[in-house]
């Protein structure tokens, strides 16, 4: 009878055994590890195509400023990134040309110092401030608009340059990368306004009869005025001739 009742209770045992364990061992797979913090040049260098805005983010230090940045989980940050191919059409030495405060606030004028989803960036209120200037002053500014009442793309305009968002690179709560389909030149630094040529002020030629007067004011009557104080010489001393005789 004992032995009866021992097998029921040792397959119960068993089975009891079996499904701990394959519990445990499933435990890990369901709940990862969670990750780190968005890297800026990771994910760009995943993505590829990007390695002339790479080296931007690292000569002026952008890149360690936004992935601290994204670290404080009360903040969001929005980048438009140009392609290489996008660099590469700008006008040759247009890179090279730029001090390195207008550098910085070439990548800063990529930035937007707020996360926008792409339905976000089809209804956001221009125009939308970047970490390039002033936001209260209305410095380094740029509009954001959907191109079609469907908002399947959106426009971007600086004033001095257009372009629309391509795709989306990478996006989560805190982060949005979007690749643009050129680079987003400012109108304070690329603009016609800041175009040093603008303000120089003309060279006023004299005209033709400014020329002729001034001809005639300094030495065009010299050679009559010498003949007609000859002659009246002349009639002097000849009437003085006459007078003796």
């Amino acid at each position: 009878m004992k032995q009866v009742l021992f097998f029921p209770f040792l397959l119960f045992l068993v089975f009891f055994i079996l499904h701990c364990t394959t519990t445990s061992a499933q435990s890990p797979a369901e709940s990862p590890a969670p990750s780190g913090p968005a890297n800026i040049i990771a994910i760009l260098k995943k993505a590829g195509h990007f390695a002339t805005f790479i080296r931007l983010l690292r000569n002026t230090d952008m890149g360690e400023q936004l992935n601290g940045q994204l670290k404080k989980s009360n903040l969001g940050r929005t980048v438009f990134v140009p392609t290489d191919s996008s660099f590469s059409s700008l006008k040759l030495g247009t890179l090279n040309a730029l001090t390195d405060k207008q550098e910085l606030q070439l990548v800063q004028f990529h930035i937007l110092p707020d996360f926008y989803s792409e339905l976000q960036l089809q209804t956001a209120t221009n125009p939308v401030h970047t970490l390039a200037g002033d936001s209260n002053a209305g410095h380094f500014q740029l509009n954001v608009t959907a191109a079609t009442a469907a908002g399947k793309e959106v426009n971007i305009t600086t004033g001095a340059v257009s372009t629309t968002v391509e795709k989306t690179i990478y996006t989560d709560d805190h982060l949005a990368v979007y690749q643009v389909g050129a680079v987003l030149l400012p109108l304070e630094l690329f603009g016609a306004a800041a175009s040093p040529t603008a303000s120089k002020p003309e060279k006023t030629r004299p005209s033709t009869e400014d020329t002729a007067t001034t001809s005639e004011s300094s030495g065009a009557f010299g050679p009559n005025r010498q003949a007609m104080t000859a002659i009246s010489f002349g009639v002097v001393v000849g009437s003085l001739f006459s007078f003796l005789l």
